[in-house]
């Protein structure tokens, strides 16, 4: 494999980490991961590989420009889908790319990220498989939740996995940095699963588990009456806060 520094492999161990049965943040080819390998090129997970156990060899290097180029247009029929991610497909020959490779690409390329976990948990979609699942994730429940999650998640109305899911996430990012000046740490999608975006191994890892900290939470508060949430004025300071960019620095490190 060509122009190997490390990443896949840090790749592998987040993936294996995120497929870990007691989780319940995947089963069976559920998810997928990806990471950045320079301004061209990132590994993303080929498609029916499971997390749990995945090596080297369930990853495919892709190149962004094909993908990013194809989002230009509204719409791609299945067989173009295909085309586009064989052209981007650099190394191995003969493995698919995951179809959310698109929604991929943008996180990397667009999103501020290093590394990107889709994942499915079981306590997040029993919420965004509700019919309140936008109104209950309006707010921040406690202070680690800001810590770890950002002031707030980017929700997406369900879409058709692939390339149409891609092209919604590439509106919403755009919206959501203007809106608030960095990009998502956390983005939800209605009917469908949880993407955490981070610059290492550590921070989508301790994203990932403290947003499913949060829905578990927030599953108990919604049956027992409704949800608390943190003021808006008090997210703000918490995620202000020397402490907490101190704790944030600990998790950028690699």
């Amino acid at each position: 494999m060509f122009g190997d520094n490390g990443v896949l492999q840090e790749l592998v161990a987040m993936s294996q980490e995120l497929g870990r049965p007691e989780h319940q943040y995947v089963i069976l080819g559920e998810g997928n991961t990806s990471a950045r390998v320079d301004g061209g090129s990132f590994w993303v997970k080929a498609s029916g590989y499971s997390l749990a156990g995945i090596e080297p060899g369930g990853f495919v290097r892709l190149s962004f420009q094909p993908l990013l180029e194809a989002l230009e247009r509204p719409a791609l029929s299945d067989d173009d889908v295909s085309r586009v991610l064989q052209e981007a497909t650099l190394e191995p020959e003969g493995l698919r790319p995951s179809v959310e490779s698109f929604l991929h690409a943008v996180a990397l390329a667009e999103g501020e990220a290093c590394f990107v976990a889709h994942t499915h948990p079981t306590a997040v979609n029993r919420v965004l498989c509700s019919i309140r699942a936008r109104e209950l994730v309006q707010g921040r429940l406690f202070p680690d939740e800001v810590v770890s999650c950002g002031c707030a998640s980017l929700y997406l109305e369900y879409e058709d996995p692939g390339f149409a899911l891609a092209r919604q996430f590439r509106q919403g990012l755009a919206a959501y940095r203007q809106e608030n000046g960095v990009s998502p740490k956390v983005v939800l999608i209605e009917n469908h699963g949880l993407i955490a975006l981070g610059s290492t191994v550590r921070e989508v890892l301790a994203t990932t588990a403290m947003a499913v900290k949060a829905f578990e939470i927030l599953w108990g508060a919604a049956v027992l009456g409704g949800p608390r949430y943190l003021p808006e004025q008090e997210v703000k300071r918490i995620n202000s806060r020397l402490d907490e960019h101190y704790r944030r620095g600990l998790l950028h490190a690699r």
